[in-house]
């Protein structure tokens, strides 16, 4: 695995074939820019060709896992045909891709998530957050339709009555709250979230390997069903780019204002 080639990861090898990558982005509390989501998109073929990594641990630099998108960078994509086909090519080929990956992913969640970052947090087969962070999936705030993952995932963790409330309402879940619900594996102490992922990784990379990864491979089969709703909720937010609501929202949030949708 050629790590030179990324410059928003950083990849740590631990023992047992462990591989720690991190979210390096703590300047801008690990926003994820264009490069970013090309990396988050491109890592996890790689983990999988990769043949000294059992199960691979992901984790942000500083205090937050990744802040969603670079906003900035979101705004000139509004009404910009060819930017927004790229982004949507992106971000499935992000939930694709980690589907398709046989090896364990667990996510340490040490902050806040949002965007193609909570993607990832929660798309891991084991999710392990700080008892104390504090997310979001925050799209309809923004004026866009909830696309990244949301459709595919978070109705099997936490059942569909949660998930419409959470979704529609953009309202905020710290850790204990995300663990009661189901929508994470397990909710530890802030300062504890990595030392406990890294302990349950090193586990499974002493365990059977094929035995571990097909049985996530056979678990994952019911997201593979839930493909189609997926695509449908990823093409409904492109299309929202195009609208006054998102143009109105973006420009509210940069701005620190609450939106007026028309």
């Amino acid at each position: 695995m050629n790590f030179e080639k990324y410059e928003r990861l950083a990849f740590e090898r631990r023992e047992n074939g462990v591989l720690l990558v991190t979210i390096d982005r703590p300047e801008k509390h690990n926003a994820a820019d264009a490069r970013m989501l090309s990396e988050f998109t491109s890592v996890w073929r790689a983990i999988q060709e990769d043949d000294q990594t059992r199960v691979a641990v992901i984790t942000g630099r500083g205090r937050a896992f990744s802040a969603g998108g670079d906003l900035n960078e979101e705004r000139q994509k509004l009404d910009d045909f060819p930017s927004v086909v790229k982004v949507m090519a992106e971000a499935r080929g992000l939930v694709v891709n980690m589907i398709e990956c046989q090896k364990p992913v667990i996510s340490a969640i040490n902050g806040p998530a949002a965007g193609a970052g909570l993607a990832i947090a929660l798309l891991a087969d084991i999710s392990i957050i700080g008892e104390d962070v504090k997310f979001t999936d925050g799209h309809v705030r923004i004026g866009l339709a909830a696309g990244d993952h949301a459709a595919i995932i978070w109705p099997l963790l936490c059942g569909m009555a949660k998930a419409k409330y959470l979704l529609l309402t953009a309202d905020r879940v710290d850790g204990r709250e995300a663990e009661r619900i189901g929508l994470v594996s397990k909710a530890v102490p802030t300062e504890r979230v990595l030392e406990e992922a890294l302990a349950v990784a090193d586990g499974l990379a002493r365990g059977p390997q094929y035995a571990l990864q097909w049985t996530k491979h056979a678990l994952n089969n019911w997201l593979r069903l839930a493909m189609p709703t997926f695509e449908a909720s990823l093409g409904l937010e492109m299309l929202t780019f195009f609208s006054e609501d998102a143009q109105e929202g973006m420009s509210a949030f940069l701005e620190r204002r609450d939106p007026r949708f028309t």
